[in-house]
C-alpha cells in the first residue's frame, strides 16, 4: 500500500486530513519546514521537532550534488543520515535546475546541466530523479517536471505543460511502488485556466498519490495565484492531497488553505530567521529596530517557543545587533514554532466549523500591527 490520505473534515472548500507514510503520520493542512540540503537551518532536528512540525523538505538537486544520493543511500538513507525520523518529500529538482539560467540545456530527454558548485557537467532526467529519490528514501517522490518561466505566453506555457505530463508518465513508469512511499504529480500550466485544467486532467488520468499545484508564487502576486488556485482544484481528485508548492506568507497561506489546499513549503519562515525578521500575530517585526532594546516583552506573549518563553525583546535585539548566532536561531525557532501554530488553529477551526472567524481575526490581528500593542 502507498501513503494515504484520510479526509477528516471540511469547513467550505478547507479541509482537515491525514496522510499516512513509511516513516509516520502527518496532519493537514500541513506546513512543511525546507531542510534543502539535509538540515532545516539553524535547528536541530529534536528543536524542529518541538515546534510542532511532522514532515519536512529536502532537495533533490542539491543532495546529488553534495553529498550525492548514493552516499546518503550508504548511510542508511536521508531519515538516518540528517536525524529525521518523520516523513520526508523531496522535491525533484526541476525548480532549481530551470532557475539555473544559461548553465542549462532542456530537451525531451531531460536537463544537461552545470553544476553551480564546481561547473561539473550532470544530466537530470524523470528516470534520474526518481532513482535519486528512491536512494534518499523519501516518503513522498516529486515528478521531474519544467517550471513554466513567469510571465510566459500562452504557447510557451503550453509547451512547457505538455512537456512536463510526458515527463510525468515518465516519472510513474520509473517509481517502484512501495508499502508507505508515494509519488505526487505536478500541475503546470501558469496562469491560463484551460492549461491548468488540460494538466490536472492528465495526471489523474496518470494516477499519483497526491496532486501538487506548480508554478506559482513566482511573481505573478497574491490575486492571481488564488484565482489560479480557485480554476485548478476543482479539476483535483478529492481523495488524494493537494499540495502548493514554494507558498508562502502566512496570509498565502490562510487563503490557500480557504481554497481546498493541503500542503505547503516555503523558505520564508527561516530565512526571515536569519534576516531577524519575526513573525506574529500582529504582523512582521524586524528585531534590528532600535524600538526594542528597551522592551521586556517577549516577541509574542501566545508563543511558547524558547525566544518568547525564556528571553525578552530587548535581549532578542542585543543578540542581533552584536551579530551573535544565537539570535538567529531563536528567530528562526520562533518563526517555525508561529507557522506550525497558524496550521494548528487552522486545523482546529475547519474540525470545528469556524474557519471565516478564524480568518477574520487572523487578518484583523495583521491589521493591527506590531506597533503600539501592549498586551496580548
Amino acid at each position: 500500500m502507498s501513503t494515504r490520505f484520510e479526509l477528516l473534515g471540511t469547513d467550505g472548500q478547507a479541509r482537515i486530513g491525514r496522510v499516512s507514510t513509511a516513516h509516520g503520520v502527518f496532519s493537514t493542512p500541513a506546513f512543511m519546514p525546507v531542510g534543502t540540503a539535509a538540515t532545516v537551518k539553524a535547528m536541530t532536528p529534536d528543536a524542529l521537532k518541538s515546534t510542532g512540525a511532522e514532515i519536512v523538505l529536502s532537495n533533490t538537486y542539491h543532495l546529488m550534488l553534495r553529498p550525492t544520493a548514493e552516499r546518503i543511500a550508504r548511510f542508511g538513507g536521508l531519515h538516518r543520515f540528517m536525524g529525521w525520523e518523520g516523513p520526508i518529500l523531496t522535491d525533484s529538482g526541476g525548480f532549481q535546475v530551470m532557475s539555473l539560467a544559461g548553465l542549462r540545456k532542456i530537451s525531451e530527454r531531460g536537463v544537461v546541466f552545470k553544476s553551480h558548485l564546481d561547473g561539473s557537467m550532470h544530466e537530470l532526467s524523470p528516470e534520474r530523479s526518481i532513482e535519486i529519490q528512491h536512494l534518499l528514501d523519501t516518503d513522498i517522490t516529486m515528478c521531474f517536471d519544467e517550471c513554466t518561466p513567469f510571465p510566459a505566453s500562452f504557447e510557451t506555457a503550453k509547451t512547457s505543460m505538455e512537456l512536463s505530463m510526458r515527463w510525468a508518465l515518465r516519472s510513474r513508469e520509473a517509481f517502484k511502488p512501495r508499502d508507505g512511499y508515494g509519488l505526487f504529480g505536478i500541475v503546470q500550466g501558469s496562469i491560463y485556466p484551460e492549461l491548468r485544467q488540460e494538466s490536472a486532467n492528465a495526471l489523474t488520468k496518470i494516477g499519483f498519490e497526491g496532486y501538487a499545484v506548480g508554478g506559482l508564487a513566482v511573481g505573478e502576486g497574491q490575486e492571481t495565484m488564488f484565482a489560479t488556485l480557485e480554476t485548478t482544484i476543482p479539476y483535483l481528485p478529492k481523495d488524494r492531497p493537494r499540495y502548493l508548492m514554494g507558498v508562502g506568507k502566512p496570509a498565502d497561506i490562510v487563503g490557500a488553505v480557504m481554497r481546498g489546499i493541503d500542503m505547503f513549503d516555503c523558505v520564508i519562515p527561516t530565512r526571515s530567521g536569519r534576516t531577524a525578521q519575526a513573525f506574529t500575530r500582529f504582523g512582521q517585526v524586524n528585531m534590528r529596530n532600535a524600538r526594542h532594546a528597551d522592551d521586556p516583552r517577549p516577541l509574542d506573549e501566545a508563543c511558547q517557543c524558547p525566544a518568547c518563553r525564556q528571553f525578552s525583546r530587548g535581549y532578542l535585539h542585543h543578540l542581533i545587533k552584536s551579530e551573535e548566532i544565537l539570535g538567529l536561531m531563536l528567530l528562526t525557532w520562533h518563526n517555525l514554532n508561529y507557522y506550525q501554530d497558524l496550521m494548528k488553529g487552522l486545523r482546529g477551526a475547519i474540525s470545528e466549523g469556524r474557519l471565516s472567524q478564524f480568518v477574520m481575526d487572523f487578518h484583523a490581528g495583521q491589521a493591527t500591527g506590531d506597533i503600539g500593542v501592549t498586551s496580548a
